[in-house]
């Protein structure tokens, strides 16, 4: 189990950023108190904060940084910066690494999870933000969508949901390893990814497979501790007790059988524990925290 002091947040992407502009004064107040992004403030310490955002994954890395200081500055977040690395020598790039060594937070954006291990992968930067992870239990690494799927060691790099129970469909690659026990999907109910990670799972029973829906994240603390914030669902799949799986006895597109695969569908403040693997559920009658 991979202990690290530092906050890790993966989202499920599509969070709220507060841009509706017909939203009510009660809309508001939830995205300003119980917003994705306003735990991710909580987490890295609050307003006053140092935050950086990298739109790597993003085909529109400029108009993506932008959306991201408006929203933190809805929070009262007034130190905001966007590290527009498009490149190896960005990530290597004195300056950058400068003020990633002084934040709080590095929040990942969405797009293609694969761009982030290319470009980022291997770097100083990458050096620096595990390092930060492993051994800063004030700092925060956040990520949505792609930016949450390139957090894990065994990364899903693509593959059609509709097609995903055939073997060879789903796309497996390295990411950037700060969730070496666990494998993230994305956009997971809306996009119906269920079959992607129950054949990445198939694929390597010993992980645990989490699939997060939009606007739905989890906090993990310790590398350990793991609980649900924002309006959706996580999806755990724990195959370490699998009964039968032929995912490693059948050629590339054949359907595949995998039995007694252990699901839990968690919400809201409820908690995980990934080294034990027990569950904790907030009582029915209890407030949201």
């Amino acid at each position: 189990m991979f202990k690290a002091k530092g906050i890790l947040i993966p989202i499920g992407g599509n969070e709220d950023k507060g841009d509706d502009i017909n939203r009510s004064e009660t809309e508001t107040l939830e995205f300003i108190q119980e917003g994705i992004i306003s735990h991710v403030v909580r987490e890295s310490g609050g307003k006053d904060k140092s935050f950086v955002v990298i739109p790597t994954a993003s085909s529109i890395p400029v108009e993506v940084g932008q959306t991201y200081i408006q929203t933190f500055e809805l929070l009262g977040c007034k130190n905001v910066t966007v590290l527009d690395i498009r490149k190896k020598a960005d990530a290597n790039n004195p300056k950058n690494l400068e003020i990633v060594r002084k934040s709080s937070c590095v929040m990942f954006s969405g797009g293609d999870q694969s761009k982030i291990t290319k470009i980022i992968g291997g770097s100083a930067l990458h050096e620096i933000l595990t390092n930060r992870y492993a051994n800063d239990p004030e700092f925060v690494l956040a990520g949505t969508s792609a930016g949450a799927m390139a957090m894990s060691e065994e990364m899903i790099a693509g593959g059609i949901a509709s097609e995903s129970f055939v073997k060879g469909t789903v796309k497996m690659s390295k990411g950037m390893g700060w969730l070496p026990q666990i494998m993230i999907d994305t956009h997971f109910v809306q996009r119906g990814r269920f079959g992607r990670i129950a054949q990445a799972v198939a694929k390597f029973p010993s992980i645990l497979g989490i699939g997060l829906s939009e606007n739905t994240g989890v906090v993990i603390k310790n590398g350990d501790d793991l609980k649900v914030i924002g309006t959706g669902m996580v999806i755990i799949f724990d195959g370490s007790e699998i009964e039968h799986n032929s995912e490693a006895l059948l050629e590339p597109g054949t359907p595949m059988t995998i039995t007694n695969l252990k699901v839990h569908v968690l919400s809201n403040s409820d908690r995980y524990t990934l080294s034990t693997k027990k569950v904790a559920v907030l009582p029915i009658d209890a407030p949201f925290n």
